[in-house]
């Protein structure tokens, strides 16, 4: 995994900086004599953190209590627009955690803050944000919600009550994201940079699931939904996330990358019986979890990996975060194109 070791600012970081705000320097001269190498940072949740991709980072397994599942599969080390990929991304986190607060998660403090650490040590080019999800949506425990109702075959399913209630608590996250987005912005600003000298993005999230399963043994195949709330939630709940989410980032003026339909023909059980086309998990245990992280690990740790993006999938997501860079557009959608990667379009 490249670039992640992160330590103090060195004597000639601190020289880098210096000429860069030197009285009567240009923005380019000062570009020029930053030797330091490009970084791109993404911060954010499980989504982005590589969970459930594999091969975690020492120390994020569950060790003396931290599962942020850092993956090297992650989608940040999957892209080609810097010297460095330097993922602070962390399973679980909510907006407070990305933002400037005083707060802890599995251990570790704020994501923002690491950032002014990073961001004075390398050249950091562009910022990923994907955060949001485990705020009001409650996304997991929604997950788990939909999972509970289909063992009830009589039931109506879990999209009658989230018909009404997925927009208010889509409402209620907005400000927090945003203000989770201002203070990446201004934890950039007190390392020293300049507004439209990086790239700041926020990403939306992917659907992890489809009604395009088997009708009949999409449940013992790993996604125990009811066919209709996977299509709501396919077809609308992650779309309106979405949405929500870009206009936060037009409210924060910072870019925006709708992954809504970024694995779509590729969800968890799309399929069928064959899994390798898939780009998401399905329902996933690992019992060996335990091994790193003891007791703790019985329980939802031994399942959080259920339902996110695999290595395939953060392969492709990496793609398209490359050429959506590349472009310099302020916004675009990653959809699957005719040769079957994706694109940001």
């Amino acid at each position: 995994m490249r670039g992640l070791r992160i330590f103090g600012v060195g004597t000639a970081a601190l020289v880098t900086a210096a000429l860069l705000v030197a009285p009567g320097a240009s923005a380019q001269e000062g570009a020029q004599r930053d030797e330091r190498p490009t970084a791109i940072v993404s911060l954010g949740d499980s989504a982005i953190s590589g969970e459930g991709a594999g091969n975690y980072e020492p120390g994020t397994r569950g060790e003396n209590g931290n599962w942020c599942h850092r993956s090297a599969n992650a989608l940040v080390h999957r892209t080609a627009v810097a010297d460095r990929t330097i993922n602070l991304a962390c399973s679980g986190a909510d907006s407070a955690n990305v933002s400037l607060a005083d707060t802890t998660h599995y251990t570790e403090g704020s994501q923002a803050r690491r950032l002014i650490d990073v961001a004075r040590q390398y050249r950091v080019t562009t910022v990923l944000v994907q955060v949001g999800a485990n705020d009001d949506p409650a996304f997991a425990d929604t997950m788990l919600d939909c999972i509970e109702a289909w063992f009830n075959p009589f039931g109506s399913g879990c999209r009658s009550r989230l018909q009404t209630e997925w927009p208010r608590r889509l409402a209620a996250m907005a400000p927090k994201v945003e203000t989770a987005v201002n203070d990446v912005r201004s934890a950039m600003t007190q390392a020293g940079y300049a507004a439209g000298s990086y790239n700041l993005v926020l990403t939306s999230y992917a659907s992890p699931l489809t009604e395009r399963m088997d009708e009949v043994l999409h449940g013992p195949q790993g996604c125990p939904f009811k066919i209709g709330d996977a299509r709501y939630g396919r077809t609308v709940a992650v779309p309106q996330l979405s949405e929500v989410l870009r206009g936060v980032a037009t409210r924060t003026g910072v870019k925006f990358l709708d992954f809504s339909r970024g694995t779509e023909g590729h969800e968890a059980c799309s399929g069928y019986n064959n899994p390798s086309t898939e780009w998401q998990n399905r329902v996933t245990v690992d019992p060996w979890a335990w091994v790193t992280g003891g007791l703790d690990a019985i329980g939802i740790h031994m399942a959080q990996e259920s339902f996110h993006p695999n290595a395939r999938g953060h392969g492709q997501l990496g793609r398209c975060v490359t050429e959506f860079v590349a472009s310099g557009r302020g916004s675009a959608a990653c959809v699957v194109g005719a040769d079957g990667n994706l694109h940001a379009v």
